[in-house]
């Protein structure tokens, strides 16, 4: 592609983009960042007010619409159908779950092919699943392609099972270099680890229910460590409070959210943990980052991306959800074994450079758009469709 006009037309649509943190928003961010480079770009995302904004972010091209009301997490914005519309594009990837985005995207009428990034089931909202679950589907049937992020959520997602013709692996991926040693402040890392350390263990995300936050505090009275939780959420208070009944207030900090200097956290640390206890949490890119600064993970065996992105007994250990006590085992081991800390560290940092870059992410995400585009591609998917509607037994996988 060596014009403009041979550059294929691509539209993002996502629920926010940065600086709203977040895994999906961290993973469209990186997304956007490589394929700028060799497709026509712009993104469609709400905006956290009424008004609309348009603004270049890193070379980006990224519109914000009004968001009039939120209605179970998802931003609710009356102008998306036009704005879909408007744009023609010869790709239109769409990033879900986002209820009130998919059916402004069916409305639209997309002429171009649409690709689907489905980035968890919806667990929770059993009510709003029910209701929504209709226009998913005929969205989905829509799709020339869906994008699952690991082998197993593919697999598990009943779903996904429904659309396996469809399907394909995209893990997600990192920029492993921005959390290079020589791009941290090294006197913040000394800093922290002079305040936290000499056993820091570190947790980033949401405090919501599906990041199993509650265990992991439940697990330091069992651990001779300091705890330091980034990230905020409306378990916050409820979080703080269950530190006290553990009496270890004093061995565990909430610093909130952390805009700059990410990579200094995961470096002054000796251990990440992400204690899931839900499949909502699809994959866990904090893992790759810690990862990415050589830092063994403590993660669990949810049926999810979860430990197939950090390796148990490779790139650190997979313990059971809502275990304080196998979690309490597994930071005891690395925290007490500096030689195995290291060795694990080292084995995650390789798997993030192998395995989770962000350049092999976007290729692989643009080999799928060119792929799509195809006649052949087109009248592959009708036929597995058409076999996928007669055969109901569901044991298809995706591929």
């Amino acid at each position: 592609m060596t014009s403009n006009e041979s550059r294929l037309r691509v539209l993002q649509i996502g629920k926010y983009f940065a600086p709203h943190h977040g895994g999906i928003e961290s993973h469209l961010r990186d997304l956007c960042s490589e394929l700028r480079k060799s497709v026509d770009l712009k993104v469609i995302v709400a905006n956290d007010r009424l008004r609309q904004e348009h603004e270049s972010l890193g070379g980006i091209d990224v519109v914000r619409l009004g968001r009039v009301m939120t209605i179970a997490s998802a931003p609710i914005c009356p102008a998306m159908i036009n704005a879909i519309r408007r744009e023609r594009a010869d790709i239109v990837h769409l990033h879900l779950p986002n209820p009130a985005a998919a059916i402004a995207c069916l409305l639209a009428r997309i002429t171009g092919a649409l690709i689907i990034s489905w980035h968890s089931d919806v667990v929770r909202q059993r009510r709003l699943v029910r209701l929504y679950q209709p226009l998913e589907r005929i969205l989905l049937k829509q799709s020339a392609a869906i994008v699952g992020t690991s082998p197993v959520y593919i697999a598990g997602s009943p779903v996904l099972r429904e659309h396996s013709g469809r399907c394909h692996l995209i893990p997600y991926g990192i920029d492993a270099a921005q959390f290079d040693d020589d791009r941290v402040d090294h006197s913040l890392v000394e800093k922290l680890r002079q305040r936290f350390g000499p056993r820091m263990i570190l947790a980033v995300g949401r405090l919501v229910y599906y990041k199993g936050i509650k265990y992991l505090i439940q697990a330091m009275p069992k651990v001779d460590a300091k705890l330091v939780i980034i990230g905020e959420g409306p378990l916050r208070a409820e979080l703080e409070r269950e530190a006290g009944l553990n009496g270890i207030s004093g061995r565990v900090t909430f610093l909130g959210e952390i805009d700059d200097n990410l990579a200094s956290y995961y470096h002054a640390s000796d251990v990440f943990a992400l204690p899931s206890c839900e499949r909502s949490e699809a994959f866990g890119i904090v893992q790759l980052e810690a990862m990415a600064c050589g830092r063994p993970v403590v993660n669990t065996q949810i049926d999810s991306g979860v430990p197939y992105a950090s390796l148990d007994g490779v790139t650190g250990f997979t313990v059971q959800p809502r275990s304080s006590d196998a979690i309490a085992t597994a930071l005891n081991r690395l925290l007490d074994n500096p030689e195995l800390r290291e060795r694990m560290g080292r084995a995650a940092r390789d798997r993030v450079v192998n395995e989770f870059g962000i350049r092999k992410m976007a290729a692989r995400t643009l080999e799928l758009y060119t792929n799509v585009l195809s006649r052949d591609y087109r009248d592959r998917v009708l036929a597995d469709s058409a076999l996928i509607q007669a055969d109901h037994s569901g044991g298809n996988q995706c591929v």
